[in-house]
């Protein structure tokens, strides 16, 4: 299969960038016709905020309070079914315990489970984790991929093929499919990553299956590192990793598209391997691996990561397109929704201070530390305003799998492997009260033309006019 113009012969290169060229032109609306039709660009009002598109009962995101029309920022609250995040994680530290899977209970059905309730449905996903027979030879090692994003999304739609009702939308069996999917997402992201080293990374193979009684984030360590071992502290910070990641209200990319897919009436499988295609693009679910890539180039050219002046002289670097990636974007900091703090990072940079200290790395946590306080002067100071932000949850999450060992290959699959409950859950609650087709309206601003016959047609469609 061809992909890349070196391929092709001259001529055929020629028409491509001709091709290339009316693509471009053929495709853009100038920015002011947003304004001029009142068109809420990226479903987003002119301050930001979101516009309203649909109800839900499964995920809130408070950043804000509306005082006189205007927005006063607050500490930001993460609530799952009504409940605040950093309760249910403060619930099951006190209590030495994991937590994901009763998220996954209290985000599926609304209420949080008795501790018999609990133990039965840890021991559904556990007994759901393998995989079906063949389908890691067959689906995974026979067509390898070097982006595990891409293969995960693509055992998604295989997995429709091992169902025997795939297509029936009653409540009983799209449940039925979202813990299949929840329980196995761990065990195709170790293992699409396993066979992308060996293919891609001329790696050993090694294939490890879930233990049946290990956590979801004990059994993802387990099955990633070749001798099966970890700590404690290491599977509780991937705990709390997946827990504040598994939810985050309609409006977020992927959920949405959950939820327009299955407005559509389409499989269980359909609408996940589309929300796992929309969390793979870099500016929903890659945002951690590109906070860790600028960090790793602020620590090489910063070289006292103590001294407050020099690191401000590189963020300003950074911020007029000198340095990094050159788009002037400080990632990690600020977010559509928080403004004061993001509860996710806040509870992750706790943890992070611990991992960082147990690891020997408590310098490159005060460098993160240094950077989340001065990015926000610096941004406003250059850019001369006065905007409220804070670090969001991937400013820390990076330096965190990084501890843990885990690759920036797999970031965004971690990421994936949270958030399928609330992809579940929103599907869940579409085919219940959804009821109607998604279908928001595009107004064309196309000019009217006439057809013209092949015969009478000349080549001022390829011109430079």
């Amino acid at each position: 299969m061809r992909t890349n113009k070196q391929d092709y012969t001259s001529e055929d290169k020629q028409f491509i960038d001709n091709l290339i060229d009316v693509t471009k032109r053929t495709n853009e609306i100038p920015l002011e016709y947003y304004g001029n039709y009142n068109v809420k660009r990226g479903l987003r009002n002119a301050d930001g905020t979101g516009v309203l598109v649909g109800l839900t009962v499964i995920g809130e995101v408070h950043g804000y309070v509306i005082q006189d029309a205007d927005r006063v920022p607050c500490k930001g609250r993460l609530l799952y079914r009504g409940i605040d995040v950093r309760d249910l994680v403060k619930g099951c530290q006190r209590e030495g315990r994991f937590g994901f899977e009763e998220v996954c209970y209290l985000l599926l059905f609304g209420v949080l489970p008795t501790k018999q309730q609990l133990n039965d449905f840890t021991n559904l996903l556990n007994h759901l984790r393998e995989l079906p027979d063949g389908f890691v030879e067959d689906m995974i090692i026979k067509a390898p991929s070097k982006n595990v994003m891409n293969k995960l999304g693509r055992s998604v739609l295989a997995l429709y093929s091992y169902d025997e009702n795939p297509d029936d939308l009653s409540i009983e069996n799209v449940l039925l499919q979202s813990l299949n999917l929840i329980a196995k997402f761990p065990t195709l992201i170790a293992d699409a990553y396993s066979v992308k080293r060996r293919f891609y990374d001329n790696d050993s193979l090694v294939l490890h299956a879930p233990h049946p009684t290990l956590s979801a984030s004990e059994n993802f360590l387990y099955m990633l590192r070749t001798d099966h071992k970890y700590t404690k502290l290491e599977a509780e910070i991937l705990d709390l990793c997946m827990i504040i990641h598994a939810e985050h209200g309609g409006g977020n990319n992927s959920a949405f598209t959950t939820h327009v897919v299955s407005s559509s009436g389409t499989d269980t499988y359909s609408a996940i391997a589309s929300a796992i295609c929309s969390l793979k693009g870099p500016k929903h679910g890659g945002a951690a691996a590109t906070v860790a890539q600028m960090f790793d180039e602020i620590k090489a050219n910063v070289s006292d990561w103590s001294d407050e002046n020099e690191i401000d002289k590189y963020l300003v670097k950074i911020i007029n397109k000198e340095a990094f990636d050159k788009t002037g974007l400080i990632y990690g900091i600020g977010h559509a929704v928080y403004t004061l703090s993001d509860p996710r990072a806040v509870m992750l940079k706790e943890k992070a201070r611990e991992l960082a200290e147990s690891k020997g790395r408590l310098d490159e946590f005060k460098l993160y530390e240094t950077v989340e306080r001065l990015a926000p002067i610096v941004f406003n100071r250059e850019k001369n305003r006065h905007h409220v932000m804070s670090a969001n949850v991937d400013f820390y999450s990076g330096f965190v799998y990084d501890m843990l060992g885990i690759p920036q290959d797999l970031f965004t699959p971690l990421f994936a492997m949270s958030r399928i409950v609330g992809w579940c859950a929103h599907r869940m609650e579409e085919i219940v009260s959804g009821g109607k087709i998604i279908r928001p309206a595009y107004k064309s601003i196309a000019h009217r033309s006439q057809y013209v016959s092949l015969e009478e047609r000349d080549n001022t469609v390829f011109s430079e006019e």
